[in-house]
């Protein structure tokens, strides 16, 4: 397959978002986003959904020209409507509003709704943590995870992200994880490729556990730890959906079909000054955190195999498949 630098597979992103009708000042984030996350080495998350993001562009599934807009309901909490349009955008107009006022208030909240897919959450808490604030992040999806001991899939695989920040504008450490056992997209690749999936990954229409991908994709993914993670679930739906104003999983459009209806779904965020709060201790009681882990032979921090990937892949470049390569450049 051929590989792109990191420079050639920006102008790519960039090329295919604004070529398929959205508008340059709000792609910059959003190429950043999808960058980092091929960086990562996160496989099937970045220019994957790439394709997804340009064929609802040019459907007007999803509208790229639509300007977020911000409300302040208080010094401390804002709601932001993406009007239709892409989540990045929405959230990056909001965060230049939420970061000052976590610093101005000690903690700050964010509801965004009418959204689009977040894609890698991650990254958005990133930000914050890289702003010198302790971030909390969570998106709700379409439904694809059943309740235990239902079959009929209510809530998305609704991720929930936390960073920690570091000085000097680091990151001490970052986790990133879906309510499912695996994400949805796994089990997507697998199905395109006619490959079994583990046993654990998903449920058929039945219930039951299944190594049929298709079987998986028709049934429900399987919460990580059974009930536990779908409680967490149902909390990213309740911060999504109930409080920032996004549709419930159920009432979502496809992130996949170009169905003609808006995602709708909605992302949460919480920021908070970790000096103010602490009294001053933060930073050296998280420095002392982090050595009681990192000082154990073989364990590694969350985050740290992604800080690795982008390390290695900046030199070696990024590996895509031919044929998508050329669909993401005709979208450019």
């Amino acid at each position: 397959m051929p590989r792109l630098s990191p420079a050639e597979a920006r102008d790519l992103i960039l090329g295919a978002l604004t070529g398929s009708g959205l508008l340059p000042g709000h792609a910059g984030y959003f190429t950043d986003a999808i960058l980092d996350t091929e960086l990562s080495g996160l496989e099937g998350h970045g220019f994957y959904w790439l394709q997804y993001y340009c064929e609802h562009l040019r459907s007007g599934k999803v509208d790229g020209k639509v300007t977020p807009k911000v409300t302040e309901v208080s010094a401390s909490a804002l709601r932001v409507d993406a009007g239709h349009g892409f989540a990045h955008p929405a959230i990056e107009a909001g965060f230049q509003h939420l970061i000052p006022a976590a610093k101005a208030m000690g903690i700050a909240v964010m509801g965004v709704y009418n959204s689009y897919n977040a894609a890698t959450l991650g990254y958005h808490s990133g930000v914050l943590a890289r702003a010198g604030l302790f971030a909390i992040g969570a998106t709700n999806a379409v439904p694809t995870v059943a309740p235990v001991g239902g079959k009929r899939p209510i809530i998305g695989t609704n991720p929930i992200s936390y960073a920690v920040p570091a000085p000097g504008g680091e990151i001490a450490f970052l986790v990133d994880q879906s309510a499912t056992a695996v994400p949805w997209t796994s089990v997507k690749l697998a199905a395109e490729a006619g490959r079994a999936i583990p046993l654990g990954w998903a449920l058929d229409a039945e219930g039951q556990p299944t190594t049929d991908a298709q079987a998986g994709l028709a049934g429900s993914m399987a919460p990580a730890g059974g009930v536990k993670g779908f409680s967490i679930g149902l909390l990213v739906e309740v911060l999504c959906a109930a409080l920032a104003g996004g549709e419930l999983g159920p009432d979502q459009g496809s992130f996949t079909d170009n169905d003609g209806k808006p995602i709708d779904n909605g992302q949460f965020f919480i920021a908070i000054d970790p000096g103010a709060l602490s009294g001053g201790t933060f930073d050296a009681t998280v420095a002392k955190l982090v050595r009681s882990i990192t000082e154990q032979e073989g364990a590694r921090l969350p985050n740290a195999r992604r800080k690795a990937n982008i390390a290695r892949l900046t030199v070696e470049g990024l590996e895509i498949d031919d044929a998508l390569l050329a669909r993401l450049r005709a979208f450019a």
